[in-house]
């Protein structure tokens, strides 16, 4: 009986050697996003026949929040895998969540790039405000205290010598209620981004007072970030992730396929593909780094006047928060 165990145990272990290794099963990478088409990420996996790796060595789940905030809740909870960040919000996970963990790894869009679009702080073209200084005594409308769109309006409006709480006071109006809050007088400026502020320019009864560029420069606005714990434990999967990503984000960028990516974005969101048709994917649209890469130099800035602003205590090397390697290795596959 014990020859007999023994001859089974052999034919067993051939048998599976025969068969192969088993396959790994692909790794499920969890995604925040918030809003498209700023962010892409919801939409840039809807065309497989595009990638690559897709199914084979990961697999994407796009977890929609309703900003940045949470994701660092679920990114330092172990409950998302990729972040979509405000440049503010890694400031402050690294600050205030004490993220020394937390890595940039990929662009998702940056404002105010040269020869592209840039958000708008809008008034009402009759109206009487004509220069920064008549924003005195006022109330601005900003989407949330410390975001992008905030933080441009201050550091604009300090350098023309005008205080919160001092001069103005601010209060917060969702994007999608800018333009109403404005066309109503219930705000005297507005900080508008794509797609509203295409939107607020073509019935002429806005007008733009500044830009975002104008007021700060280059911005890093959002962009993806993980644990680097994460990173090492997933470096392979995570290559072909972001290899499929850049690969997807030049088709959506690439004006041979606009019409097809305007239909597939007007069906995501359920919109009109009118509503984008004549600037989305275009130079009248956020740039978006065709590598994927981040713009560092940005993001540094960025969080200077954060701190400068009062908006965030330390000092912060962006070079120690970020690892590129993967986006670069999965850029150069493509070349």
């Amino acid at each position: 009986m014990r020859r007999y165990s023994f001859i089974g145990a052999m034919l067993a272990l051939a048998a599976l050697l025969a068969s192969g290794p088993a396959a790994a099963e692909p790794l499920k990478v969890r995604v925040g996003w918030a809003v498209v088409p700023g962010q892409l990420t919801a939409i840039l996996f809807l065309k497989p026949e595009i990638l690559k790796h897709y199914g084979t060595s990961y697999t994407v789940e796009a977890v929609k929040f309703r900003g940045s905030a949470p994701q660092i809740t679920a990114l330092a909870a172990g409950e998302l895998d990729l972040a979509a960040l405000a440049f503010s919000s890694v400031g402050l996970a690294i600050q205030n969540a004490h993220m020394d963990d937390i890595r940039v790894v990929a662009d998702l869009y940056q404002d105010g790039i040269e020869g592209y679009y840039t958000s708008e702080y809008m008034v009402l073209a009759d109206g009487p405000i004509k220069t920064i200084e008549d924003l005195k005594g006022k109330v601005l409308a900003s989407n949330g205290i410390g975001g992008a769109i905030d933080m441009a309006m201050r550091k604009i409006l300090l350098d023309h010598g005008l205080k919160e709480k001092r001069d103005y006071r601010i209060v917060e109006v969702e994007f999608p209620n800018m333009t109403a809050a404005l066309k109503q007088k219930k705000v005297d400026l507005a900080g508008e981004v794509t797609p509203f502020s295409i939107a607020a320019h073509k019935d002429g009864v806005l007008r733009t007072l500044f830009t975002l560029q104008g007021a700060m420069g280059p911005a890093q606005t959002t962009l993806l970030a993980a644990r680097a714990g994460f990173l090492k434990d997933h470096r392979a999967q995570l290559v072909d992730f972001f290899e499929d990503w850049i690969r997807a984000t030049r088709w959506y960028l690439d004006p041979r396929n606009h019409g097809e990516a305007v239909d597939i974005l007007a069906g995501f969101t359920k919109t009109p593909k009118a509503e984008f048709d004549d600037w989305v994917f275009t130079k009248k649209d956020y740039y978006r780094d065709p590598d994927g890469k981040p713009n560092m130099a940005a993001l540094a800035s960025n969080l200077k006047v954060q701190k400068e602003l009062g908006l965030l205590d330390i000092d912060i090397d962006v070079a120690k928060y970020a690892d590129l390697s993967l986006v670069e290795d999965a850029a150069t596959r493509l070349k």
